[in-house]
């Protein structure tokens, strides 16, 4: 008797987006994967080269933007990606947005395909909810959190009111932080003016706590993680309104009009 062949019902996979990852960080991955869509993939390759017990301060963001770039892109390019998404906020939100678009369209050149950067997607999702002006929040060290602040208002965006960590913390140690703390933070970083909360650190579990902040508030949140995953989504053609765990920058419901 001749057994025929099964039929397997399986998924396509239409789309790849490769991540650029700092070493240490344990969370940018994760957070994709809870935005992902059925039909795209994540592919991510690690990028170092910095102290992890370091604070990390504006020079070592900066530099870090620099290096091992050229192999970070070679070896996404060897996954035939169709997009490139790199995941360090701090990265560029220190060196202002001129350099952030320049180093964007130098990912582009490189890979071959369409690029973002988390510091130009936090300003994108902040424009995309409509909010003009904007209480901001991180786990940086206070002068890159003002360099931060600077790159947003630089975009044409008020930031009402700015709340960081007392304590410098490491890069192991901004890992550690809970969404608990995103949720403290955030709350302790609302104002009467703000029409949105931005939460930035993509190493941040901030996307977890982003329901419970909007459902307190009753205001938008946008996290480093949850913008490039809607900039990547919306670039790419791919509907993001059902994606209820990425909050009203997904779901529409309760943006500023």
């Amino acid at each position: 008797m001749t057994r025929q062949p099964a039929a397997i019902d399986f998924a396509p996979r239409s789309l790849r987006v490769g991540l650029i990852v700092p070493s240490s960080n344990t969370n940018f991955e994760p957070d994709c994967a809870m935005l992902a869509p059925e039909g795209l993939t994540l592919h991510a390759v690690r990028s170092g080269g910095y102290d992890v017990n370091a604070i990390p301060d504006s020079a070592l963001m900066r530099r870090f933007a620099r290096e091992a770039l050229d192999q970070c892109v070679t070896l996404l390019t060897d996954a035939r990606v169709d997009m490139v998404i790199y995941g360090c906020t701090s990265a560029t939100l220190s060196e202002g947005p001129a350099f952030d678009r320049k180093f964007c369209e130098e990912l582009q050149e490189k890979s071959g395909v369409p690029a973002i950067t988390a510091a130009g997607a936090l300003v994108e999702a902040i424009r995309s909810v409509g909010a003009r002006r904007v209480a901001f929040t991180s786990p940086y060290v206070a002068a890159l959190s003002a360099e931060s602040v600077a790159f947003i208002r630089e975009s044409g965006i008020e930031v009402v009111r700015e709340v960081a960590f007392e304590e410098e913390l490491t890069s192991l140690g901004q890992n550690a932080l809970t969404p608990q703390d995103a949720y403290d933070m955030a709350l302790r970083a609302d104002h009467p003016d703000a029409e949105a909360i931005v939460i930035s650190c993509t190493d941040y579990r901030a996307l977890e706590a982003a329901p419970a902040i909007e459902a307190a508030l009753n205001k938008p949140v946008v996290t480093s993680n949850q913008a490039q995953m809607f900039a990547c989504l919306t670039r790419l053609g791919l509907p993001t309104t059902d994606i209820t765990r990425g909050g009203r920058l997904f779901t529409r419901r309760g943006l500023v009009t």
